[in-house]
């Protein structure tokens, strides 16, 4: 059953000028150091990723975030780079839901970085779910009431 598709966050350094827009070009994006991964966390949707990047610039590449399990850290670090410096994160929202802020938009503040998406939402991940026929059907149908409730 497929959950539908989402997209990452994007988080920008204030003074980059698609801050205040709070969109960026894929252009643009490309044009920076750019943190995401690491890639053996999810290296279909990483490898994905990369090349909708290289498209746009054949020299782009992902930086390792320097925490993997903190999010806050790394903003934190890619805010004091002498480079300008995007952090994507992983599928965060279905694709073209633009309804609030992503997390952790409260901490982010004064940290100096700004949440933003990527225009056209070159970034997508499908998710989905799977279960083995062999489940008790009870179980089966709590399965699929909670997925088709997360897909509306």
């Amino acid at each position: 059953m497929s959950l539908g598709d989402y997209e990452p966050g994007v988080w920008l350094p204030p003074d980059h000028p698609a801050a205040s827009r709070q969109v960026i070009g894929l252009g643009e994006l490309a044009g920076m150091d750019v943190a995401h991964g690491p890639r053996r966390l999810s290296a279909g949707t990483y490898d994905a990723w990369l090349a909708v990047m290289r498209a746009a610039s054949p020299r782009s590449d992902f930086t390792d975030p320097p925490f993997r399990r903190s999010l806050l850290m790394t903003l934190a670090f890619a805010a004091t780079a002498s480079r300008p410096t995007a952090v994507l994160t992983g599928p965060q929202h279905r694709a073209g839901d633009r309804s609030g802020p992503a997390e952790p938009d409260p901490a982010a503040a004064p940290i100096g970085m700004v949440h933003a998406s990527v225009e056209g939402c070159p970034f997508a991940a499908t998710a989905g779910l799977v279960w083995g026929g062999d489940l008790p059907r009870q179980l089966q149908q709590v399965l699929f009431d909670t997925a088709d409730n997360i897909a509306i």
